[in-house]
């Protein structure tokens, strides 16, 4: 499954693709993670908090291909982009596992994924280093085979989006 989830509007999903999931995460109800666990021991692998959040984690885990979307804010994703990663943890069990030296959650049922972020925004060089070593870090426990990083600026997003889209489609 190809996956886009975005922090924005992008007119490049406006006509109809096939082989593609487009999220807009400002269209859905998304409330903050509020750090209960219940989705680890209450329900395993499902969130407690019934909101929109529970339609997008399992299609994240079932991805082989994603690309996020996202303003870069202080070396982070933005507010919304972020809180739906936090509420993604149900597709992670409470065990931990060694990866390379270091302690990571054991996945569950989540297929290794390519994937591309796309930060946008006016970003400095700074906050690149930092959203570098965030997706580094990320990638580790979100299952990625591997992971590119794009910086544009706003105006840039939709041809970034559909450059990287019509690689997709071939």
């Amino acid at each position: 499954m190809n996956l886009v989830l975005s922090d924005r509007n992008l007119d490049v999903f406006k006509d109809h693709h096939p082989t593609i999931q487009f999220i807009d995460l400002t269209k859905l109800n998304i409330t903050n993670c509020v750090g209960c666990f219940g989705c680890w021991t209450k329900t395993p692998g499902k969130c407690v908090i019934r909101d929109d959040a529970i339609k997008v984690y399992p299609q994240i885990a079932a991805s082989d291909r994603i690309l996020y979307v996202s303003r870069i804010k202080y070396g982070g994703y933005d507010t919304i982009m972020k809180t739906m990663l936090e509420r993604s943890i149900p597709v992670q069990q409470a065990f931990i596992r060694l990866l390379h030296g270091e302690t990571h959650h054991v996945q569950r049922n989540v297929v290794p994924k390519k994937a591309v972020i796309i930060g946008y925004g006016d970003i400095s060089p700074e906050e690149q280093k930092i959203f570098r070593l965030l997706v580094e870090r990320n990638a580790k426990n979100m299952s990625f085979q591997s992971y590119r990083i794009i910086f544009v600026t706003e105006n840039e997003v939709e041809a970034a989006v559909r450059n990287e889209v019509s690689t997709w489609e071939k």
